[in-house]
């Protein structure tokens, strides 16, 4: 299945919160019933890597005003066929851990989830394989295009590929990635406005962040359908050289290949039905959803969510801008309506309202802009206020000043 579906994933809040385990968020669930149940929402996953493996419990609710509530004080357990048991720890409301000194998934092994909530509903998936998975054989990008669903145009930017062999006795697979770039934003707030007579320089220059993003698409395949052993060029992701700033100074991708169940690879094949139908969970579908979760004292009840058991190979790579220029590319441009002024632009009082810098101040912040600093004539008089987008100005409206750990930057 293409990266390009994933444009498609704002078409229902459904398959949003049945693939919690791509985005690591579950949004609101809303259903339109004439009366209203609130249905457990299981995000859970476990796999074979040297991390701790969750297991998030939530309830659906009936508005989009508020987050989904945690289910908290719960029993979660993940038992082995060879009669070993793990208990997560709560770590925060609604979401159980594993220690990862602990367990560890292993392939070839058969796992079982079970939950007994506060209330003492019981709840058991049903036991599932641990597949083993292929390793990645390479990772590479390349100059593309590809055509936007809103225009028909056609978008400049780099597509990464992978190549992978299968050489296991697992022919279902599913792919997400998780970026990091270093970015800069282009007109840092370097003064804060007090008033006329007081302006002082800012702390800390936030111009320089990282910013960070898990796949959101629903990425599967498998060797059955392709009818070979080897993925040779499979697309992962399209970056947009001109829609994001991501390709500016340096870009991180980690990609992640799991080994799918029949049983599992099928759920997400109908999630992506579902999701391409543009439809809605309560609309006539030609299939049923399911869960391999199930009430153990109510049957009856429809759980969402699906217990994930895989094995997982990573590969990464680093993305310069230098390797980006090599491509001739149209590059982002930051649309910051920077503005200057001050109590000059503005008539006298005998002619109309006349500015003050406080009242110059006051309104383009209630406009949404950001005052970055201020312009002074020759002879040291306020003579204009700059203004700017707060994206522009902070670059930790969309990111953090904090490097992640693993961080190299590449000259």
């Amino acid at each position: 299945m293409h990266y390009r579906l994933s444009r498609k994933r704002h078409k229902i809040t459904f398959v949003l919160v049945i693939a919690c385990t791509l985005f690591t968020c579950i949004d609101p669930y809303t259903p339109e019933l004439k009366s209203f149940e609130s249905l457990l929402v299981v995000d859970a996953l476990v796999t074979d890597e040297d991390k701790s493996n969750y297991v998030i419990l939530t309830r659906t609710i009936e508005t989009t005003d508020d987050d989904p509530p945690r289910v908290t004080g719960a029993t979660v357990v993940i038992s082995d066929d060879l009669g070993n048991s793990t208990l997560l720890v709560e770590k925060s409301p609604g979401e159980y851990r594993t220690d990862s000194l602990a367990f560890r998934g292993a392939a070839g092994r058969t796992y079982t989830l079970s939950i007994e909530t506060g209330s003492g509903e019981k709840y058991l998936s049903d036991p599932s394989l641990m597949y083993p998975v292929a390793d990645i054989d390479s990772i590479y990008i390349s100059k593309d295009h590809l055509m936007s669903e809103e225009t028909g145009e056609m978008i400049p930017g780099v597509s990464v590929y992978i190549d992978t062999r299968d050489e296991s006795t697992g022919n279902y697979y599913r792919w997400s990635y998780e970026e990091w770039w270093k970015f800069q934003i282009p007109e840092p707030k370097m003064f804060n406005y007090i008033n006329d007579s007081t302006i002082v320089p800012v702390a800390e220059l936030k111009q320089v962040c990282w910013a960070n993003k898990k796949s959101d698409a629903i990425d599967i395949e498998n060797t059955l359908q392709v009818n070979t052993d080897r993925f040779i060029k499979k697309p992962v992701l399209f970056i947009s050289s001109e829609e994001t700033n991501r390709l500016m100074i340096q870009y991180y991708v980690e990609i992640r290949q799991l080994s799918l169940s029949k049983e599992e690879y099928r759920f997400w094949d109908l999630m992506l039905q579902l999701n391409e139908s543009g439809g809605d969970i309560f609309d006539k579908q030609p299939f049923q959803i399911f869960s391999n979760i199930h009430n153990v004292t109510n049957p009856d009840e429809q759980i969402i969510g699906y217990f994930q058991v895989s094995a997982a190979k990573l590969i990464h790579k680093y993305i310069t801008y230098n390797e980006i220029a090599s491509f001739d590319l149209p590059m982002y441009v930051y649309t910051c309506d920077r503005i200057e002024k001050g109590e000059i632009d503005y008539p006298p009082a005998g002619m109309g309202k006349g500015y003050t810098f406080n009242d110059i101040n006051e309104n383009f912040l209630n406009s949404g802009y950001t005052f970055i600093k201020p312009v002074y004539t020759d002879n040291g008089e306020l003579y204009r206020l700059v203004f700017v987008r707060p994206f522009c100005a902070e670059c930790t409206v969309s990111g953090t000043m904090t490097k992640p750990s693993f961080w190299v930057d590449i000259e």
